[in-house]
């Protein structure tokens, strides 16, 4: 019986952010505009998430951060630290966005593999927002896998140029989930949390040096545990062309991480979960391709339909 390629998708991803605050969200729409346009998907690869139910977010967010998102009772000071002003609109987005990775995981147990067009908003603990995150989506799914006991223990791997503090923290004493992180040494999060693995790497660092590192590191946990259910945050603001990433990652080479860590997973049969993360290259065409180049990537090695 042949497996199909499930991808999470609902136009609120694109929501704009009132003028002056305004987040590269085009990418949301342009992603699957572009995977269409060129035949490598159809419609019915698509489907459209719900909001998260309450009490899947309360396994891993706290009541009164909830409440206040919910009933817009940010403080100013909350809302300078995640980076735009709260609203309705917002909440309601960051809650189909991580219901669309939690249904991702149904998918991937299935088919081995699925695709949130949006998500990996690693930077959210669990009693507030940072760096434009408001709800952690891996989190959520991570504790409601466990909670179900679809899962014993869990990887989450974070290959955005960013640490995945909020991840990490929530995770610290949890020793189902490992957490595993590697970012640019001299960028945001400043103040670093400790994951399982953090491998921080140098300003300037480039295709092959990259690859060999998440090579060795990432076979190495792979053969010192037993997962069954990944987690793969695919930030491309590894690009060189990013105005923040600070790293020298070409196209191909972010390519290459990618099916680097989907041939590892396979090999392994361990199913996963993968959310874009970030991207700020300047040109939205390099953001949208490097993004586009995961989910050709992930139908090519898991063969999917």
């Amino acid at each position: 019986m042949s497996k199909k390629l499930h991808i999470a998708f609902d136009p609120v991803y694109a929501h704009p952010l009132p003028e002056g605050h305004r987040f590269p969200m085009i990418k949301y729409e342009l992603i699957p505009g572009q995977l269409l346009y060129e035949g490598t998907v159809s419609p019915a690869h698509f489907f459209a998430p719900t909001l998260c139910q309450e009490e899947i977010v309360l396994l891993t967010h706290s009541a009164v951060y909830l409440t206040k998102l919910k009933e817009q009772t940010l403080t100013e000071r909350e809302q300078r630290k995640i980076g735009f002003p709260q609203s309705q609109q917002l909440t309601r987005r960051e809650l189909i966005i991580t219901r669309g990775t939690v249904d991702c995981c149904f998918h991937a147990i299935e088919n081995g593999i699925a695709l949130n067009v949006a998500g990996g908003t690693h930077h959210a603990f669990e009693s507030h927002g940072e760096g434009f995150c408001l709800l952690n989506d891996f989190a959520v799914a991570a504790n409601f896998l466990l909670f179900k006991k679809m899962a014993a223990k869990i990887l989450i791997i974070d290959l955005d140029v960013h640490q995945g503090n909020g991840t990490a923290k929530i995770f610290k004493n949890n020793d189902r989930v490992f957490t595993f992180s590697m970012h640019g040494k001299h960028n945001y999060p400043f103040h670093k949390e400790k994951s399982d693995l953090d491998v921080a790497v140098e300003d300037g660092i480039e295709d092959a040096a990259y690859l060999a590192l998440l090579e060795e590191h990432l076979s190495g946990i792979l053969a010192q545990n037993q997962f069954d259910f990944a987690f793969y945050l695919s930030g491309v603001d590894i690009l060189s062309t990013d105005k923040f990433g600070k790293l020298k990652i070409s196209l191909q080479g972010c390519s290459k991480r990618d099916a680097v860590v989907f041939s590892f997973l396979r090999g392994y049969n361990i199913p996963c979960t993968v959310a874009m993360g970030g991207g700020y290259s300047p040109e939205i065409n390099h953001i949208v391709e490097a993004h586009c180049n995961t989910f050709r990537i992930a139908r090519e090695i898991y063969e999917l339909d």
